[in-house]
């Protein structure tokens, strides 16, 4: 809502209000409303203009105040106020305004409140408003002012206060208008100032003016000129005045004739109230008014501030004349309060300074003032109590107590107080001292309590904190001005191009700088200051901060000492600057800590309910109950002193030694002896910022401790880790310091730790602690240095020595870490600034034997992390490089050379030291090295030393290890030589880094180098030895070789790489295997490597004087060697010498083999000696491979294999000279060969004189196997048929070799002998005649290594059984079974057999005969054969063996054929014999295991076993006709099948008189006659009744009893004549083993009566009965089988003699019958038909049902399809598969769908005998 809204709104409520009083007001209210409502903006500008409705508008407001109705006023003062406010009230109404306000100023508060509001906003709308007007105002104010109505008089002053304000404001205004455009002449009033000038004053100023001096008039007590006033309050005349002094002093001083009035006015009215009768509110504020002159108008006005600077001055110290009463403790505390704030103001102070004392004659009202402070301070001690923490924790209260021997020179009041102090504490123990801010000040200041009409109840240490205060503010006010000063002018002075930044600048010279600038003008004032007032505030501030302070004053009184000594350092001002930073140092480090803490003993006290602790007295105990360390408030002052040295560092000087002094005291008592050395990280764990500090848990033991708040940041971080970090930055800062003062501060240090050092090497009591034979060694005192002073200088700043010396020089220790600060120092400056002070006293030290143990070993590492560093931060080349180079090796190599005869621990530690040095020396700087390289040679070799032998010669070996059963133990070193041993490991690791950077030394060099590196080789330290045999010169001579491509100097470089060589050459004799070891591979490598860069004389040399003396180094020659005692080393990890000989050896040979390997063809071979070489060569070999142990024997036949292998690229100019080498090699193989056939037996005593050579490993003989190979596989195109026997024979040799210790598993894979001896005959050329045959009777040989070879191995355990524990735990193969070699034998005939098959040798030399022969065990064996395999799934080897003798078998016939007669007879008879055998086991082995198989196992094993059936009847039967085949051969096939078809195991009844007549030489039986015995029966056997067992195989058994019937059977034309001869041989077994059936079952059957018979006899009957019905005989067949010659009557009969009788005749011509069985069983079959039992019987199918014939062929299998017939394809054991044809045996055949029929025997009988009746004819 606008203001003219509410003005509508104030006269719609009068004319309210006024409707029935006061009708003419609410006509007037309702006449001013019509006027707004109608047109408000121009109504509104008319009232401001003065316009013609304005008295209109006016009237209602008027009339109503004029009412005198409260209610009515109100509202019409409330619309006057609106209406001022919108300056709607002309000025020409303004005097009416204030005149009807006056006439209302008796009416009522709200009346009265409304006249206030209306006054200011009157006066501040209407700034025209001047002169009496503004005065009548300004009285209604003044009168209401007066009223007794707190709120009205209240709102006055306030309404006073802004209108004074405003009355200035607007002097303000106009000048500032007058200042922009021109003042305006006719304005101005001429004004009588007090000194009696005149001026013009324009009305704003005029009113000013006047309202000024009537408030100083009213404030004395004198009449007004201006306001209308009797009499105003003093209090509030001098508030005025304050109030316009606060906020216009700039307008005072620009205005003269203000200035005027306070210096003739405010001025003496305010002295008056100072001196005269002290009234609390007046001097408040008159004190209130002095403070605002003194802080604004000081320069002003001079003279009143040194008056009123004075009486302050006289107030603080409480000076007072003889007349004059004494003043008021408030008015001291007053007038320390205003004298706080002008020291709070450091531009006032030093403008002060500058009035009153920098002036010659000046009155020195800053000097008094700071003498007066500090009188105050000092006053009264034992109010202030003692800050027992300031002399540390856990020491005796009369140490604390004991002031004089603190050094700190505080005056006696002082001493004074603090005695009484501690007197009162024993007296009244918890009274409440000391100062602090919450407990020392007033909630409000003194001088602020302006509603107080008396002086409220003020603190007693309140005058003392101001005080203290007071001194802060006046040392912070010196540093706010110096030190911004110092920096704008030192650290960020513009500096010309290239300068660096100063970083630690020196102290200002203020005579240098220009006196007409005004920061210099400051800093002058500044030093006067200091100069004056240093002494009262270091002895005011030093006794404050011994006082018990609170933490916030404590900091502040510690700040304020530091800001006086850095601003004294600032302006130059040295002395006040030692001082404050010594009263620093003494508060950090008090003495009695020092002195307690070296007499402390931590030893428990009683406790109880009156013990110390409890009681609170521990305070006055004489022993403290804690470690005596230093408080947090000693730690904030060492913080303090090296924040203070840090910002002074550039200009202390000689003051360092005192502040370095200073942290070595620290350092000792919180971390050398203090409880931080102990590790105590617990409750008691005394070290800084640590709370828990007293065994009670409390702070602080001092029990005038104000109460705990938040620590100051000062106070924070104060940890032993922060403390130390703290200190660590006085070095940290070493860095940024000039020259000049970095000199200065390394001299203060170097001068400290001499003193230390001094004093410890001259103490006669310290029992310096070391190792080794120093262990106790007193020090006696140096003449030289007089004892006293250093013992005086200790006691002065409390550090005492302990008696023994565990820790490190504090000086010494710092000097490192100076130095490694400024090393750019020590590197580019002149020695003399740095370097020679450090190394110098560093050397001195090291090199001083009465200096204990640990310093000097201190100072050597310290000098080495120096000499480390030094090098590495050299960037410039040149001259400069060179010089610091050579001055770091010199000083090193004085200290590792030193006094290298003594043994001293010390002594070994620092030349250990030292040679570490070297070491990282060499590690980061070595490739900058210039020059020192004979010194770092010098240093390397210094700390050799000749060694013991460890172990036992070669010469010592007379079995191949040492004589004693056990180890020999290490030697017994002496001391010396132990610890010379830590040298020797350091400097190694030197040298391997001089050998990194071997490519910058000389030849020279070089030669120092190896020589160096051949005694480190020769040391006991193995591996370094073996390091610098095997690493090192590799890399030596890797260098060398390198140099070598430089032409001009390549002999140099070539007779240099020799002599490296012939080094490594002697240390390829070290007893030691790896030293030797490694450096017999440093040597070979190098020969390897740059072999192909060396001349043919080179390698002549090298070869003779370095490889072959080598190997005759280690030939067997040199000791005797027998098998080694198994027992010598088995209990002991340990290798034996002689093993590890061995090992050499084998080593020689692979490092030998592969020189030849790469250069045997390009380099070694074009030698003129070659042949002399090479002879030598396999001699080596030849006599390792004979006559050392098997490993060293394998190395060597490897080191041969490798040469002949390398030999195969040989050039064609070379192939004479290749030719030759392999001849010598190959008669080193036949004579190795030779001793392995001849040590199958036995060793050959005469074999290499007496040596009995220990037996071949396998990994020997493979190795042989090989050399073989690759022998065969150079020159074996040339071999003849008796050097391939001879091959073989050793291969043979190889093979079943039987004295081997160990043998690898050979069942499901060769073994590596086995693989290569195989690879070796695979390799064999078969074109050679006859060497078919040689290798087929090898492999058919070994394919029967695995049934009548195999054999445990000698020393093993027996085989156990797989079911046995032992079976399972058995890892090495204990048994050699040759298996795969069966297997793979096995098959490799057939493939060589089918390949050489057309070759007559292998059939006439017996060849395929024993390549038969090889079959027939396995396949006899069948399931009695071992195991094909461990961990695969081979099929068994008796199926292996049958797939591969069926394949040649299938080739066999044809074969034989094909030769004809160019075979012998002999060889035919044996080929058949042998293969009818390899049948006869086949059909005839043990199958009883296979009946625990599953059943579709046994029918896939039945069939398997069917082709042997298949392939007789097919690949067999129609050749074994052939005439050049015995009978015997042929009755023997029938024998076996005869034999396989039974079905039960029982005796035989039946003896067959045809099988056992006498054979003629021929093979046939011997008959007189050919009807001889033919009308006889076989005799009958005698029948049972008992059960017959049956024999496995059932359908196999038939199925053989299949190929009988059709051996026999006329079955096909197809070479009729041989199927004739094999019938008519066959047929007589045939009927013996159906005459079996037959009569067994006659004579069974008359005596079981009615027991059934078994059904396999039943079955077996039937099926003789039905094969009868089918069986065609040839014509004459029987007849020839009786005769006497069956082969000659088969197929010509003789004709039948009719003249035989009838009997004769018919039996003659039955037997010439295709059905003469029949009548040759007519007997049997007429009892069987006429039995009288019921007969056996059985469902089968008809005759005609059955097509007889194979499934997929409807016609009969002749020989020249039988290639094209269908194949039954069986699994071979889940393997591979194979096809065999199936005959007629065995074969499945179709049937037709027709009803099956049952049969008997009796039935089965009557047709046999229908069919002899039909066959003789008589069938009806």
């Amino acid at each position: 809502m606008s203001v003219l809204a509410f003005l509508v709104t104030e006269l719609q409520t009068l004319s309210s209000e006024t409707r029935r009083k006061y009708p003419e007001i609410r006509d007037a209210a309702e006449k001013s409303l019509s006027i707004l409502r109608a047109a408000p903006e121009q109504a509104t500008a008319g009232l401001a203009n003065d316009g013609p409705q304005a008295e209109e508008l006016l009237r209602p407001v008027f009339m109503g105040c004029a009412t005198r109705n409260p209610k009515v006023v109100t509202i019409a003062l409330s619309s006057l106020q609106r209406l001022v406010a919108m300056k709607a009230v002309p000025m020409s109404t303004v005097p009416h305004v204030v005149a009807t306000l006056a006439d209302c100023i008796s009416q009522g508060v709200d009346v009265q409140l409304r006249i206030l509001q209306t006054l200011l906003s009157l006066l501040t709308n209407f700034t025209g408003v001047h002169g009496p007007l503004l005065g009548d105002a300004l009285l209604l104010c003044f009168k209401l002012q007066d009223s007794r109505i707190g709120a009205v008089s209240s709102t006055a002053m306030a309404t006073l206060r802004q209108l004074v304000m405003f009355v200035f404001d607007k002097v303000v205004e106009a000048d500032r208008v007058a200042l922009r455009d021109h003042p305006i002449e006719h304005d101005s009033e001429e004004t009588t100032l007090p000194d009696g000038s005149v001026v013009d004053l324009h009305p704003s100023a005029r009113d000013a003016y006047s309202v000024f001096e009537d408030l100083c008039l009213l404030a004395n007590a004198e009449r007004p000129q201006f306001l209308k006033l009797e009499a105003l309050p003093k209090t509030f005349s001098l508030e005025l005045i304050e109030s316009v002094l606060t906020n216009y002093h700039a307008l005072f001083r620009e205005r003269r004739e203000l200035l005027l009035l306070c210096r003739h006015h405010l001025s003496p009215m305010l002295l008056k109230s100072l001196s005269d009768k002290h009234l609390f509110p007046l001097t408040l504020r008159a004190t209130r008014v002095v403070f605002l002159l003194l802080k604004q108008f000081l320069r002003e006005l001079e003279t009143e501030s040194e008056v009123f600077l004075t009486l302050l001055t006289k107030i603080i110290s409480g000076e007072i004349d003889g007349n004059e009463t004494p003043r008021p403790h408030w008015m001291r505390v007053l007038a320390m309060e205003i004298t706080r704030g002008l020291c709070s103001d450091a531009d006032l102070v030093r403008e002060i300074w500058d009035r009153f004392d920098a002036k010659k004659n000046g009155s020195h009202v800053f000097s008094s003032l700071i003498t007066a402070l500090k009188r105050l301070a000092t006053e009264k001690p034992a109010l202030l109590g003692v800050e027992s923490q300031m002399f540390g924790l856990g020491i005796p209260s009369q140490s604390s107590l004991d002031l004089s021997a603190t050094g700190y020179g505080l005056d006696v009041g002082m001493v004074a107080g603090m005695v009484a102090s501690a007197a009162s504490m024993v007296a009244s123990i918890g009274s409440e001292t000391g100062l602090s801010v919450p407990g020392s000040s007033m909630k409000l200041q003194c001088i602020d309590q302006l509603d107080k009409a008396d002086s409220p109840a003020i603190p007693e240490t309140y005058i003392f904190l101001l005080a203290l205060q007071s001194l802060v503010s006046l040392s912070e006010g010196f540093a706010s001005i110096s030190i911004p000063l110092y920096t704008t002018i030192v650290v960020q002075r513009p500096r010309a191009a290239g300068d660096a930044v100063i970083r630690a600048p020196p102290a200002l010279d203020i005579t240098s700088l220009p006196s007409e600038e005004s920061s210099t003008k400051q800093l002058v004032s500044i030093h006067g200051m200091m100069e004056c007032a240093w002494p009262a505030m270091l002895a005011a501030l030093s006794f404050f901060i011994a006082t018990s302070l609170s933490n916030d004053l404590f900091v502040d009184v510690v700040t304020s000492i530091q800001s006086m000594a850095n601003v004294a350092g600032v302006v130059g001002l040295s002395t006040p600057r030692d001082a404050f930073l010594t009263s620093l140092s003494k508060f950090a480090i008090p003495s009695g800590v020092v002195s307690s803490l070296n007499s402390w003993v931590d030893t428990p006290r009683p406790g109880g309910v009156l013990s110390v602790e409890n009681l609170g007295l521990s305070a006055l105990a004489g022993s403290p109950q804690q470690a005596p360390t230093l408080s947090d408030r000693n730690i904030v002052c060492l913080k303090v002193l090296v924040s203070s040295a840090l910002f002074l560092a550039g200009s202390l000087g000689p003051s360092w030694f005192d502040v370095l002094e200073t942290l070595q005291n620290a350092e000792y008592v919180l971390f050398t002896k203090g409880p931080a050395r102990k590790g105590s990280t617990g409750p008691n764990n005394l070290g800084p910022g640590s709370k828990a500090r007293t065994p009670s848990g409390s702070l602080t033991p001092s029990s005038t401790s104000p109460a705990l708040g938040s620590r100051p940041p000062l106070m924070a971080d104060l940890d032993l880790e922060s403390v130390q970090a703290i200190m660590s930055r006085i070095f940290d800062a070493s860095k940024n310091l000039e020259d000049e003062a970095f000199g200065s501060f390394i001299s203060a240090l170097c001068k400290l730790s001499a003193e230390m050092v001094g004093m410890q090497s001259i103490d006669r009591g310290i029992i310096v602690e070391e190792s080794g034979e120093d262990a106790v060694s007193p020090l006696p005192p140096t003449p030289a240095t007089p004892r006293v002073g250093y013992a005086h200088r200790r006691r002065a700043s409390g550090i005492q020595l302990s008696r023994s010396v565990r820790g490190g020089d504090y000086g010494i220790t710092k000097l490192g870490w100076i130095s490694q600060l400024n090393i750019h120092r020590l590197i580019y400056r002149d020695p003399s600034l740095a370097w020679n002070t450090v190394t110098g006293h560093l050397l001195s030290i090291i090199r001083n034997s009465r200096a204990p143990g640990p310093i000097r070993l201190q100072a050597a590492e310290v000098m080495d992390e120096i000499l480390v560093v030094v090098p590495r931060n050299v960037t410039a080349a040149g001259e400069l490089q060179t010089q610091v180079q050579r001055r770091v090796l010199d000083v090193l190599a004085k200290q590792i050379i030193g006094e290298t005869s003594s043994s001293s621990s010390v002594l070994i530690d620092i030349r250990r030291c030292g040679l570490e040095t070297l070491h990282q020396i060499l590690q980061f700087s070595g490739h900058t090295l210039v020059v020192g390289w004979e010194t770092i040679f010098e240093m390397l070799s210094s700390v050799c030393a000749a060694v013991p032998n460890d172990g036992p010669p070669l010469s010592e070996l007379t079995d191949g290890r040492v004589l004693s059963p056990r180890p020999r133990p290490p030697p017994l070193w002496p001391p010396s030589a132990k610890a010379n041993l830590s040298l020797i490991r350091v400097a190694f690791q030197s040298l391997t880094l001089v050998c990194d950077s071997v490519d910058v030394l000389t030849s020279e060099h070089l030669r120092l180098c190896i020589s160096t590196l051949g005694l480190f080789g020769r040391q006991s330290e193995t591996n370094i030895a073996l390091t610098a045999a095997e690493s090192l010169l590799w890399g030596v001579s890797d260098s060398i070789q390198s140099k070598r491509k430089d032409i001009e100097r390549e002999p140099e470089y070539s007779a240099l790489w020799m002599f490296l060589l012939l080094e490594l050459l002697g240390l390829c004799s070290d007893l030691r295997p790896e030293v030797r070891n490694g450096a017999m591979q440093t040597l070979f490598r190098s020969l390897q490597l740059y072999g192909a860069t060396l001349s043919p004389d080179t390698w002549t040399k090298c070869l003779d004087l370095v490889v072959f003396p080598l190997l005759e180094s280690m030939s067997p020659s040199t000791s005797q060697i027998s098998p080694p005692s198994p027992t010598s080393y088995a209990s002991s990890s340990v290798q034996s010498p002689a093993q590890s000989w061995d090992e050499t050896k084998c080593l020689a040979f692979q490092l030998v083999a592969s020189v030849f390997g790469d250069f045997l063809v390009s380099q070694i071979m074009r030698l003129p000696t070659f042949s002399k070489i090479w002879d030598k060569f396999v001699h080596h070999i030849r006599q390792a491979a004979l006559r050392d142990h098997r490993s060293v024997s394998t190395a060597a036949l490897k080191c041969l294999d490798v040469s002949l292998g390398a030999s195969k690229n040989t050039a064609d100019d070379l192939i004479p000279v290749a030719t030759i080498a392999w001849e010598s090699a190959w008669h080193g193989v036949d004579e190795i060969g030779e001793a392995v056939g001849t040590r199958i037996s036995q060793p050959s005593a005469g074999l290499l004189h007496t040596i009995q050579p220990s037996p071949f490993t396998q990994e020997s003989l493979e190795a042989f196997a090989a050399v073989i190979r690759t022998t065969y596989s150079l020159s074996g195109s040339t071999w003849d048929l008796d050097r391939i026997r001879r091959l073989l024979a050793i291969l043979k040799g190889v093979l079943t070799y039987s004295r081997s210790p160990e043998y690898r598993p050979d069942i499901d894979t060769l073994t590596p002998v086995q693989a290569i001896v195989v690879h070796v005959i695979e390799d064999i050329k078969l074109d050679v005649k006859h060497s078919p045959s040689l290798v087929l009777c090898d492999l058919s040989e070994f394919a029967t290594l695995a049934f009548v070879a195999a054999f445990d191995v000698e020393g093993s355990p027996p085989m156990s059984s797989p079911g046995t524990p032992d079976a399972q735990k058995r890892t090495p193969q204990k048994r050699v079974t040759y298996i795969a070699l069966c297997k793979y034998s096995l098959s490799r005939l057939v493939d060589l057999f089918l390949r050489f098959k057309n070759q007559l040798d292998l059939y006439n030399d017996g060849t395929l005969e024993q390549v038969l022969s090889a079959y027939s065990i396995p396949i006899k064996l069948k399931y009695d054969c071992p195991p094909p395999s461990k961990f695969g799934s081979d099929p068994p080897l008796w199926k292996t063996a049958t797939i591969s003798f069926l394949k040649i078998v299938r080739e066999l016939a044809q074969s034989l054929e094909s030769f004809g007669l160019a075979i012998s007879g002999d060889r035919v008879e044996g080929i058949w014999r042998q293969a009818l055998d390899v049948f006869r086991g086949g059909l005839l082995a043990d199958c009883s295991a296979a009946e625990h198989f599953p059943l579709e196992v046994q029918d896939a094993e039945e069939k398997f076993d069917l082709a042997l059936i298949a392939t007789l009847e097919i690949d067999v039967v129609p050749h074994l006709g052939d005439s050049r085949v015995p009978d015997a051969v042929i009755i023997r096939l029938a024998t076996t099948l005869k034999n396989a078809s039974r079905l039960r195991q029982v005796e035989d009844r039946t003896p067959i008189i045809l099988d056992e007549r006498p054979t003629n030489t021929k093979g046939s039986k011997v008959s007189e006659t050919p009807n001889q015995g033919t009308d006889k029966h076989p005799n009958v056997p005698l029948g049972t009744t008992a059960p017959s067992v049956l024999l496995p195989r059932e359908r196999f058994a038939y199925w053989t009893f299949d190929l009988l019937f059709l051996i026999c059977a006329a079955s096909t034309q197809d070479q009729a004549s041989a199927r004739q001869r094999v019938a008519a041989l066959c047929l007589p077994s045939l009927l013996a083993r159906c005459h079996s059936v037959l009569a067994t079952y006659v004579v069974d059957e008359a005596l079981r009566g009615g027991v059934p018979f078994p059904r396999v006899q039943e079955e077996e009957l039937l099926y003789v009965l039905r094969k009868f019905q089918e069986l065609q005989l040839w014509a004459g067949s029987l007849w020839a089988a009786f005769s006497g010659d069956p082969s000659t009557y088969c197929t010509s009969l003789p004709p039948i003699d009719s003249t035989l009788p009838p009997e004769r005749l018919i039996s003659d011509a039955t037997k010439r019958s295709t059905k003469a069985h029949l009548f040759h069983f007519y007997t049997l079959l007429y009892e069987i038909a006429t039995a009288p039992r019921s007969p056996p019987s059985a469902w089968i199918v008809p005759s005609s049902a059955v097509t007889n014939q194979p499934r997929d062929k409807k016609t009969t299998l002749k020989k020249e399809n039988r290639n094209k017939q269908d194949r039954v394809s069986r699994d071979r054991s889940s393997g591979g598969s194979n096809t065999f044809p199936v005959g007629i045996v065995g074969a499945e055949y179709e049937k037709e769908l027709v009803p099956a029929v049952e049969v008997d025997s009796r039935q089965l009988a009557k047709e046999l005998l229908r069919q002899i009746g039909k066959e003789m004819g008589v069938e009806t």
